[in-house]
């Protein structure tokens, strides 16, 4: 795949990139390890002036960084200015809460003195999606160098000029060169990179096989990674549920950034008393959704990013209908220019379909009606996926077994699915490991170092 911006409203190349070559990317890496000699030094009201300002240009630029993220993926660009928005606002989270989260934590053992203490690792390599080109990079970003750490970037290869944006917010901030570098590479140069000793650590947002390959790689190399995978979640609707809050919570966190969110409900799960109701106002506000330009206020539903997650999206769509699925709304492509898919809906899905426990990336989705709490468990749990999860019920008792038995990274009862930098953020089972948000994510790329002093 080229280092090139394609317009996916429109098909149109607008810029492409030449990648590094072999001794640029080593000079970049020479210079990580040059800015983390000087930079773990630094101290955390130095760090957090600099953080702090990245937030503050963040917000000075938004409109025109929010452009730039919906002309490389087509994000609806109300939606581009809130990604901006949160990224502001993680800075300013991470550049307030750092040093209490790495505080020296005492441990009484009848020593002297006896604690851990939290210190930066080294260079670290972030492989980053497309679908929050800003967000998914900043959500790392800003607790690996409020922890000490220094960032190398390689993004994907849709979303250049985004990538590059971010280098030059973090420098102007006020962040040494080489603390953060973008790294315009293709896929095939990151195993040699994780095995440059120059490098420490890796954290990935991605699809499940770039995931198994990263970890593969780190693991070859004992080096720590945090996967943060697909998701199928689960949006469970019991009957004591507010019906018209769920479905309209449900058709946005279904669409939301075009339906490409790791994160978005994708499996509807209704009891079957009220599945009548749900389904007839879920497939009505689908098809009342307006699809069309990024850029126009009025639009809920933009492209998705590339012409090849069409034809992936399509193809699992009619292998549904086709092993018995039953289409309610959409399933085709549009006949327009650019790379739009229709907003659809699923039923009757079959065991062994895509619908059941795949991943639609786009606005797609799957209605299942289940006759008790313990069948909608079980069809939630159901998937290799366990990234979240989204339960609507009054019912304390439900609620608690929705807590406990749900497999899944994050549960939100009445409420969809969000990331938040004050809450932890992972999965499990295939979804990925480890957590990025609030103080466990900035855990994460540290050495919780033991000192014992007799």
């Amino acid at each position: 795949m080229p280092i090139a911006t394609i317009n996916p409203f429109n098909g149109e190349t607008v810029q492409v990139f030449q990648p590094l070559s072999a001794e640029q990317l080593d000079g970049k890496l020479s210079t990580a390890a040059a800015a983390f000699s000087r930079y773990r030094s630094t101290s955390f009201p130095e760090r957090a002036a600099y953080m702090i300002r990245a937030a503050e240009i963040l917000e000075r630029d938004k409109e025109q960084v929010s452009r730039l993220i919906t002309v490389e993926m087509g994000k609806p660009l109300t939606s581009a200015v809130h990604e901006i928005e949160k990224c502001a606002l993680v800075c300013h989270y991470y550049a307030e809460h750092a040093q209490k989260y790495l505080a020296d934590e005492v441990i009484p053992t009848g020593a002297m003195k006896s604690f851990v203490r939290y210190l930066p690792l080294g260079p670290v390599l972030a492989i980053m999606p497309w679908n929050y080109p800003f967000w998914q990079v900043i959500r790392f970003l800003a607790p690996a160098l409020m922890a000490g750490n220094v960032g190398l970037l390689k993004h994907a290869s849709n979303v250049p000029q985004c990538a590059l944006a971010i280098e030059r917010i973090f420098l102007e901030a006020g962040f040494a060169e080489g603390v953060f570098q973008t790294l315009l590479i293709g896929t095939g140069e990151v195993d040699a990179i994780l095995g440059d000793p120059r490098i420490v650590a890796a954290t990935i947002t991605g699809s499940e096989d770039a995931g198994i390959k990263v970890a593969i790689g780190a693991a070859k190399r004992v080096k720590k990674v945090v996967l943060e995978l697909g998701g199928s979640d689960p949006f469970i609707v019991m009957p004591s549920a507010d019906i018209d809050k769920a479905v309209t919570t449900g058709v946005r966190a279904r669409v939301l950034n075009n339906g490409q969110s790791c994160i978005a409900a994708k499996r509807f799960i209704v009891a079957a008393e009220i599945a009548d109701e749900f389904e007839r106002k879920f497939v009505a506000a689908m098809e009342a959704l307006t699809i069309g330009d990024p850029f126009d206020a009025a639009t809920d539903v933009g492209p998705l990013a590339t012409a090849s997650s069409v034809k992936s999206l399509h193809d699992d769509v009619r292998k549904t209908v086709d092993a018995g699925g039953r289409l309610l709304t959409g399933g085709n492509v549009l006949n327009r220019p650019g790379f739009f898919y229709a907003p659809t809906v699923l039923t009757d899905i079959p065991l062994d379909s895509p619908g059941y426990r795949e991943e639609f990336f786009g606005p797609v989705a799957s209605l299942f009606r289940v006759a008790d709490i313990d069948e909608a468990i079980h069809i939630a749990n159901d998937t290799r996926f366990g990234l979240g999860a989204s339960a609507w019920t009054e019912d304390a008792d439900e609620r608690e077994r929705f807590t406990n038995e749900l497999d899944a990274g994050m549960v939100f009862i009445n409420s969809m699915v969000a990331s938040d930098p004050r809450l932890p953020f992972g999965g499990v089972k295939m979804s990925g490991y480890g957590r990025e948000l609030a103080a466990l994510g900035i855990r994460e790329f540290v050495n919780a170092k033991t000192v014992f002093i007799q």
